[in-house]
């Protein structure tokens, strides 16, 4: 079943191969990157990677619309500068 976001649209379920978190995707991403910048893959494994660097991408996109959304409910629904001083 669809695990429900702080907007109230249904979140789709995680995939079985999804990264433990944000960092991990990103780290993954990055050496998927590498990998495919190096232009030494088989034309198999290049789209391979490539749809796994598709599915990492969604899942860091998603997981900062979550963190947005959290900090909208935080800050009353109204998403403030970030001030970083």
């Amino acid at each position: 079943m669809p695990t429900p976001t702080p907007s109230g649209a249904p979140r789709a379920a995680p995939s079985p191969n999804a990264p433990a978190s944000y960092e991990a995707a990103l780290e993954e991403l990055e050496q998927l990157v590498a990998q495919l910048d190096a232009g030494q893959l088989p034309l198999d494994q290049l789209l391979t990677r490539y749809q796994r660097g598709a599915e990492l991408l969604a899942f860091c996109r998603a997981r900062l619309d979550d963190v947005e959304n959290q900090i909208k409910v935080l800050e009353g629904g109204t998403l403030k500068p970030w001030d970083a001083a």
